[in-house]
């Protein structure tokens, strides 16, 4: 071969080289002609997926529903009053298990002239009392010749043998109301259990044919 041809060659394979250059632009991909991000750009935050304060306070999960608020149950008011009796003069008035004692007559009277430092007008007064020398705890401590006591707790008198017998017909009396309230309790209790055994086990009888049977009770 010589010369000539191989210059001839030559220019044809430079002619050519352009045209395979512009055929790869053309097969570029469409996505090429988008900016690409320069290199070392920060990048963005990423998306969370829920905010986590949200999430501590159950905003994905929910919120809890609220508690419902406790009512208070009322207290009565006759045991407000005795406990303030407690509280002003506890050597009169002491608390449980501690024993009752006998109190002064005329120990009403000198309550109601401490109404106001124990906040009780006259009646609530009365009626703290009476509940309070009306039970087992106090006829108990009302013994013949017992020292009766003051709102100090200092002696006061005694008690009479009158007194002290009526103290026991009391406490025997409530035994006896007690008592029989139980038995009627039981008695009601073991009518209740025994009611649907009865039920069962009655037999059945037929209806006449002109009366309907009755519907059973619900």
């Amino acid at each position: 071969m010589g010369l000539e041809q191989l210059a001839a060659i030559r220019e044809l394979l430079i002619k050519q080289s352009p045209d395979k250059a512009g055929s790869k632009k053309e097969s570029r991909p469409q996505d090429a002609d988008k900016p690409r991000r320069p290199q070392g750009a920060a990048k963005g935050p990423r998306p969370q997926k829920g905010d986590k304060s949200q999430r501590a306070q159950g905003g994905d999960k929910g919120q809890r529903a609220p508690r419902p608020e406790k009512r208070d149950t009322p207290v009565d008011p006759v045991v407000v009053a005795i406990s303030r009796l407690q509280r002003h003069f506890p050597k009169a008035f002491p608390k449980n298990p501690a024993p009752k004692l006998p109190l002064k007559l005329g120990v009403l009277a000198d309550l109601v002239q401490h109404a106001e430092q124990l906040q009780l007008d006259e009646a609530q007064i009365k009626e703290a009392v009476k509940t309070w020398c009306d039970g087992r705890r106090y006829w108990t401590s009302m013994v013949e010749n017992a020292p009766r006591v003051d709102l100090n707790g200092e002696p006061a008198g005694a008690v009479t043998a009158n007194e002290a017998r009526h103290a026991k017909r009391m406490a025997s009396r409530n035994a006896s109301r007690n008592a029989a309230r139980v038995r009627a309790e039981k008695k009601a209790q073991a009518a209740a259990a025994e009611a649907p055994a009865s039920t069962d086990e009655a037999p059945a009888t037929a209806a006449p044919a002109d009366t309907a049977p009755e519907a059973p009770a619900e």
